[in-house]
């Protein structure tokens, strides 16, 4: 057993302050991780079922043999750290406003791994300006789409880290994700509210295909089960 808590870094950020804790819960007999900004917890590896499974969902029905996918949103790596684990993944770009968080990965402060996976790259950016940029998701090549865009950065599209995100939700914005798209593409997006009708309506007229997804988990903590939704959507496929 560990220590029952840790913290194991704190840093003041644009953003406020941010730290990573290690806590043992009793109750689940582990370890777990918390992401806290300022007063607000922005993960906990406690509830990680619905994470997991907005990565592993977005690739579900992608038939190629070497996919090339975005995680917008790092965290404690459980998204990343699922598309990682299909074999057919090429290449992942990972994309965190926050070094901070980065360089926890790196150093291994948080178990995923994914820091040292050879086919996965940590950058340092903002996910929704880069995507309205020239330079697109990959400041290496402008130009390049993706068979998958994962998005796990705001609560729900209508609980956002921060008003200026709010565009990225609207058909515009979702449009613009749609060209970083190959032909038959996915876009996933994990919300901890329940499916929001205006929001799929938005991804409806965006995409070829639309649905959400509720991905329901044990709740030790409360004693009950509790629920995520994975939006997904699909481009239309090449003629």
């Amino acid at each position: 057993m560990s220590a029952r808590f840790q913290e194991l870094d704190w840093r003041l950020t644009p953003l406020g302050e941010l730290a990573l804790r290690r806590r043992w819960y009793p109750g689940v007999g582990k370890d777990v991780y918390e992401i806290k900004l300022n007063d607000e917890f922005l993960m906990s590896s406690l509830f990680t079922v619905a994470e997991v499974e907005l990565g592993r969902l977005a690739l579900a029905e992608l038939t190629d043999s070497a996919l090339d996918v975005v995680v917008g949103g790092l965290g404690l790596g459980c998204t990343a750290q699922a598309v990682l684990e299909n074999p057919d993944v090429r290449s992942l770009i990972v994309v965190d406003a926050l070094s901070e968080v980065i360089e926890w990965h790196q150093r291994e402060l948080l178990p995923s791994g994914v820091a040292s996976d050879p086919r996965c790259r940590l950058v340092h950016g903002d996910f929704f300006a880069m995507l309205r940029s020239p330079g697109g998701l990959d400041p290496a090549d402008p130009g390049r789409r993706f068979h998958a865009i994962v998005v796990d950065i705001d609560h729900s599209p209508s609980h956002l880290l921060h008003p200026g995100n709010a565009e990225f939700y609207e058909p515009a914005g979702l449009q613009r994700l749609g060209q970083r798209l190959v032909p038959g593409g996915v876009f996933a997006l994990w919300s901890n509210e329940p499916p929001d009708e205006e929001f799929t309506a938005a991804l409806t007229q965006s995409f070829a295909e639309a649905k959400a997804e509720v991905v329901t988990f044990d709740n030790p903590l409360q004693e009950c089960e509790s629920a995520n939704t994975v939006y997904l959507a699909r481009t239309a496929p090449a003629p």
